[in-house]
């Protein structure tokens, strides 16, 4: 295959380099994103509105009234549901007054706009996810059948599908962020004051980082798959 004699030799450690130094961003990332909610999940965003009160005065400004917010277990497991058109929000997001809970649950109602508007990118993950969801449980399965095996087919789907997980988190950055994007636009509109705007903005920035090294890592792993098989090939 076309990556044979790139990844067979020379460039057999470049992936070791890429995926180390991906994880190490990783890293830096999560402590980031976990510094800056620790740190804003502190401070009072200013309004006396809870992420719930505030998700639900951006989505009614919309026209999103359909749209219903719930509570969800867990610590940052605030989501979307495009299926069933409700906004989840963790326990700190949905009863905190605080600048973290001001800028996550805007972020979540980003994408319940992006949904209602039909925002292209957003629309593609969500055509991508089922194929990923299947990607990401048998990827592993193909290739390590297809190497026992020495079948190239099964490899070659292998490595295909762990290309679709890949493809779907460089899909997800630009939704990602978009919604904070259009977070932001909402609650410059007379929603948050003033000084709580850059705050939430540093909130939603530390949070991207998140996404782009996710990104990364995918890419790293996708070829230390391909270095791995071509070697077991050769």
């Amino acid at each position: 295959m076309f990556y044979g004699n790139y990844f067979g030799g020379y460039g057999g450690g470049t992936w070791m380099f890429f995926l180390f130094a991906a994880i190490l961003f990783a890293s830096y990332a999560q402590m980031r994103v976990s510094g800056a909610y620790n740190k804003y999940s502190k401070i009072s965003n200013g309004t006396g509105y809870t992420g719930a009160q505030i998700a639900r005065m951006i989505l009614d400004k919309n026209g999103l009234q359909h749209v219903r917010i719930e509570y969800t277990p867990g610590r940052l497991t605030d989501h979307y549901d495009p299926r069933t058109r409700v906004l989840r929000l963790s326990g700190p997001i949905y009863n905190g007054n605080t600048v973290a809970a001001m800028s996550v649950a805007a972020h979540e109602v980003g994408h319940a706009i992006q949904h209602d508007r039909g925002y292209f990118m957003l629309v593609l993950r969500n055509n991508l996810a089922p194929v990923v969801g299947f990607g990401s449980r048998f990827v592993w399965v193909f290739v390590l059948i297809g190497l026992l095996i020495s079948s190239p087919s099964l490899i070659n789907i292998g490595i295909a599908l762990f290309l679709g997980i890949v493809v779907f988190q460089i899909v997800t950055l630009p939704v990602e962020i978009n919604a904070s994007r259009r977070a932001l636009a909402q609650l410059e509109d007379g929603i948050s004051p003033r000084d709580k705007l850059g705050p939430s903005q540093n909130m939603l920035k530390a949070a991207a980082l998140t996404y782009v090294a996710s990104t990364l890592v995918a890419i790293g792993n996708l070829l230390r798959l391909l270095a791995l098989t071509n070697n077991r090939r050769r």
